[in-house]
């Protein structure tokens, strides 16, 4: 099953800037786009750090080694002096459930996209990531029928009656196997867009399901 790729949800007009950038010209570029952070790029366009608001506001009080005490706190920082590094970057093929946890687990907001030469080529949010999460219950049953069911599992599309309301699927019905019980509840909750599974699915009691799958099989992982 394919996921919604970084690609798919990306912005690919990104305003950014260089090591010298000043610390007043990144201060003005976050105020004029509204933005809370930019990537650093060097002369080849890789992204060798993020500069966001909360590094100049960690950096705003502090005297530059070099600045005369006359000029004002900070404003002699550059951009290579203030940014975040190395960045936490994602690559457009990537699914967006990866990035989502990239970006949790980074603590981050917003995630430079590069290619294999770690180049700039976009840039995707938490938000472009929640949009995921808001695909349309019809589309979501759609998919658990003819990407889970009739694609995966080789099954009709009548096999198991589907259920979607707020983005929680419910599957009811009777399946050869406890196996594959399992395995339509845990196919289903890696889909992009569902939020939970309810699986009120049975099957003939000599046909155990695999430990790996019964976990999987009771409900959404930590992760959603």
């Amino acid at each position: 099953m394919k996921h919604i790729e970084v690609g798919d949800l990306m912005t690919d007009e990104v305003v950014s800037v260089v090591p010298l950038t000043s610390f007043k010209e990144v201060a003005k570029l976050l105020a004029r786009h509204d933005i809370s952070g930019l990537p650093v790029l060097d002369d080849e366009d890789r992204v060798v750090g993020v500069v966001s608001e909360s590094d100049l506001l960690s950096r705003q009080g502090a005297g530059h080694p070099c600045a005369h005490a006359t000029a004002p706190s900070g404003a002699e920082f550059t951009a290579a002096e203030i940014m975040s590094t190395p960045a936490v970057t994602v690559h457009a093929e990537e699914s967006a459930p990866e990035a989502a946890r990239l970006m949790t687990r980074s603590g981050v907001e917003k995630l430079p996209v590069v290619d294999d030469g770690d180049r700039l080529v976009g840039i995707v949010t938490r938000r472009d990531l929640l949009r995921v999460f808001l695909r349309p219950d019809a589309e979501i049953r759609g998919r658990v029928i003819q990407d889970v069911l009739v694609s995966v599992m080789g099954l009709g599309t009548d096999a198991v009656t589907v259920h979607v309301v707020d983005g929680v699927v419910t599957l009811e019905g009777r399946l050869g196997s406890h196996s594959q019980v399992a395995l339509l509840a845990h196919l289903v909750e890696q889909l992009d867009g569902v939020v939970a599974v309810v699986s009120h699915t049975t099957a003939p009691m000599d046909d155990p399901a695999p430990a790996s799958l019964q976990e999987s099989a009771r409900g959404p992982s930590a992760e959603r």
